[in-house]
């Protein structure tokens, strides 16, 4: 496959490295826009790839263009390819917030794809959440199929509405677990351990948990119940959580998350 990418940043970065990996394509099959001088040497020299500073050197190449900047750099994007693209190439955006309607228009373009990736995906153990336009080729479908499957885990759903849900929830969702891994850290300290000790514990505890959830193919409710002893510790921390309403500041913040999403999207 042949692709080409406005924006050199991170996710740019974990998909080229998992798209010449998995050999989905040769590095001379990847191009990618980037103003910064700094950027563009580091891709080049990491993954003998050719780089450009300009967007609209990307109009004369072939196969699919992801954009992958913030959504305060879309609109300059968008002015550098509106109406410039042929008809058969593919418009992949990874920009959070903007629905493929509002890429449509701004692109006076209809093949377009919406990616969600989250930030593990530079291990390859992201979770991403797509979607395509009716216009989109079968053959571009499996390209940016298979390019996902280099992440982790890809999950593609009909209606647009479940990206930017998807975005409160498993995009932003490290963040969420990062606060909690930190937050089971301090507690350790707290009790009197080493820090080194305590990070090591709560790592391993929120690894494993989470792989049993998925492997057992059990409720997260039912292996809670499997910890929790009457009259015991765990019941006794859970209780503390449920006190200072653990479960609705989590649900309030995916909730405001989505509802950012949908204002990034609009502005």
């Amino acid at each position: 496959m042949k692709i080409s990418f406005v924006g050199g940043g991170v996710m740019c970065e974990a998909l080229v490295s998992g798209i010449l990996k998995s050999s989905l394509a040769e590095s001379s099959d990847v191009v990618v826009s980037d103003p910064s001088v700094d950027r563009r040497s580091h891709l080049e020299e990491l993954y003998s790839i050719e780089t450009v500073s300009n967007n609209t050197d990307l109009l004369d190449r072939d196969g699919i263009i992801v954009i992958a900047v913030k959504p305060q750099i879309l609109s300059y994007v968008l002015s550098d390819l509106d109406g410039r693209l042929r008809a058969d190439r593919t418009v992949a955006s990874i920009v959070a917030g903007v629905n493929a309607e509002t890429l449509k228009d701004g692109l006076s373009h209809e093949s377009i794809v919406r990616i969600m990736p989250n930030t593990p995906a530079q291990i390859g153990s992201g979770m991403t959440i797509w979607t395509a336009t009716e216009t989109v080729s079968e053959t571009d479908r499996a390209d940016i199929s298979n390019m996902i499957e280099t992440l982790g885990e890809g999950y593609y759903v009909d209606d647009e509405k479940l990206i930017d849900m998807s975005t409160a929830l498993s995009a932003s969702g490290p963040a969420y677990v990062f606060l909690f891994l930190e937050a089971l850290i301090d507690a350790g300290v707290y009790l009197g351990m080493t820090r080194d000790m305590a990070r090591e514990l709560a790592i391993e505890t929120v690894i494993g948990s989470a792989r049993l959830v998925k492997e057992s193919g059990q409720h997260p409710a039912v292996l809670k119940d499997m910890v929790t002893s009457p009259g015991g510790t765990t019941i006794e921390a859970l209780v503390a959580m449920e006190n200072d309403r653990f479960r609705a500041a989590v649900i309030n913040a995916v909730r405001s998350a989505f509802e950012r999403s949908i204002e990034l999207g609009n502005q």
